[in-house]
């Protein structure tokens, strides 16, 4: 991943942010990608934070302040540990004291850090245009073609590698069904036209190999989010 197109795109988040010009953002630049190519992370990567902005980049027109948005991107998923279920509060309290250190307004900083708290549930309120953009960005993945879905699939399952596998499949069977079960997946007008439809194939394509494929079973596993480890909370999240 090219961390200096990361790195460049940091530097411009926060001046349109409204950093104060003798604070500098480098520093937290490092600690952020630092975090973001953690060991044992391989689907929560920079790639994924990469995709995440690119598709913020498609949406921003439909938020209210797509500097808030940006910044979530960064911090959302920058606390991540499979095995735990606090990964986002972590993560919001981790923008709670960076921002403000960079000279960001109170204000922003309470919606970057509510932003990174929604993505435990990705279910904005209606008119929450930050929301549905950051949501949409981070649930993209599933509306991708095949392969890549796959590859999102596999990456997901090695970060649960500590997971016995009727556990996992369970459980993942569990956050397909409750995703499909939505109403909308996509709550932005792009998203609804674009990835909703192909989204829904991926998930059913993959419940059904779960349920009809090898080692398939009523199982004992969690209900989880879409990233499908125990300790995660019952609602989608990426």
């Amino acid at each position: 991943m090219d961390t200096a197109t990361l790195r460049a795109r940091w530097h411009a988040t926060t001046a349109a942010a409204g950093a104060a010009a003798d604070r500098d953002p480098d520093p937290y630049a490092d600690r952020l990608l630092a975090a973001w190519a953690e060991p044992q992370r391989r689907y929560h990567t920079t790639a994924h934070l990469a995709d995440v902005l690119a598709r913020i980049d498609v949406l921003a027109a439909h938020a209210a302040d797509p500097a808030a948005v940006e910044l979530a991107a960064w911090f959302h998923d920058a606390v991540y540990r499979p095995d735990r279920s606090e990964n986002e509060e972590r993560s919001a309290a981790l923008a709670e004291r960076a921002l403000p250190e960079l000279g960001i307004d109170a204000a922003r900083t309470a919606e970057v850090a509510r932003l990174v708290r929604l993505t435990v549930t990705h279910d904005p309120a209606p008119g929450d245009t930050n929301g549905e953009a950051l949501c949409d960005a981070d649930l993209a993945v599933l509306a991708g073609a095949p392969d890549a879905y796959a590859a999102y699939v596999g990456a997901v399952r090695a970060e649960y590698g500590f997971v016995p596998e009727e556990a996992f499949r369970s459980g993942r069977a569990a956050v397909l069904r409750q995703l499909l079960a939505l109403p909308r997946l996509f709550r932005t007008p792009y998203g609804a036209a674009h990835w909703e439809a192909p989204g829904r194939r991926n998930l059913a394509a993959e419940l059904d190999g779960l349920t009809t494929g090898p080692g398939a079973g009523p199982g004992a596993g969690p209900t989880t989010d879409t990233g499908a480890g125990p300790g995660s909370g019952p609602a989608a999240r990426e």
